[in-house]
């Protein structure tokens, strides 16, 4: 069984109660010795270089595998120099090969910009991994839901022109789901015909218009949330986990 530790918007901006909620996620994320930490985006608040020296910081330490991608409160030249140690500002996008799964993250983000796009040259790099391990299932993941959710506030500023990954997915069979963050909610839907598991917020709770009348609608208090991903023979299961 593979175990995929799901992890999304912990927004290090330099206050202890951003660090340690994410240091808690973290933390527990990594007692599950899940086989690949995934980190889907919004890592940092302000994109500041010294906001990835503390990323970095809570991220070492460990040998678990790693993949991430940025989100809309993201650097990406601070990002990949803090973290990947890489130059330039271009798309972070990366793939992570498992024995038993490939993990493909694409850089959803527009810098300057809230809502997301997957540009041709995201989507030309994503169906080049697809096209390489065709007989090992895999996970495409980003930062920016391509679908609606059910809260205004998130769905304005989501993945826009969605069908050119709708067609690049419709492509590989072997993909089994797809991974997001962005809403700061628990959640789980569909897209191209597979789940669309969305991570928790580690930073706050996103919260649906019926539960509450606030802008923006998130509540501060609920504890960190992870989602941890199975795969056995070729199913997806998804269970989410508050750390307290």
């Amino acid at each position: 069984m593979l175990v995929l530790a799901h992890v999304s918007d912990i927004h290090i901006d330099g206050s202890e109660r951003n660090t340690a909620r994410a240091a808690r996620a973290l933390e527990y994320a990594r007692s599950l010795r899940p086989d690949a930490l995934v980190l889907t985006g919004d890592i940092a608040d302000h994109g500041a270089p010294q906001e990835y020296e503390i990323v970095r910081e809570l991220l070492a330490g460990d040998d678990t595998p790693l993949v991430l991608c940025p989100g809309n409160h993201d650097s990406r030249g601070d990002l990949r120099k803090a973290l990947l140690g890489l130059d330039g500002d271009q798309p972070v996008n990366q793939a992570l090969n498992l024995p038993s799964a490939t993990i493909a993250l694409c850089d959803s983000s527009i810098p300057g910009r809230p809502e997301g796009r997957l540009d041709e040259d995201t989507l030309s790099w994503l169906d080049s991994v697809l096209t390489a391990t065709p007989g090992v299932p895999a996970f495409v993941g980003m930062h920016h839901p391509p679908v609606a959710l059910g809260i205004p506030y998130v769905d304005e500023i989501g993945l826009r022109e969605p069908d050119g990954l709708r067609a690049v997915l419709e492509g590989h069979p072997h993909v089994v789901a797809v991974l997001v963050g962005h809403a700061h909610t628990a959640a789980a839907t569909t897209f191209a015909g597979l789940p669309l598991l969305v991570a928790p917020g580690v930073v706050n709770t996103g919260l649906l218009p019926s539960e509450t009348s606030a802008v923006p609608p998130i509540d501060d208090d609920l504890p960190p949330a992870i989602a941890i991903h199975l795969l056995d023979d070729g199913r997806i299961t998804t269970h989410y986990r508050p750390v307290l």
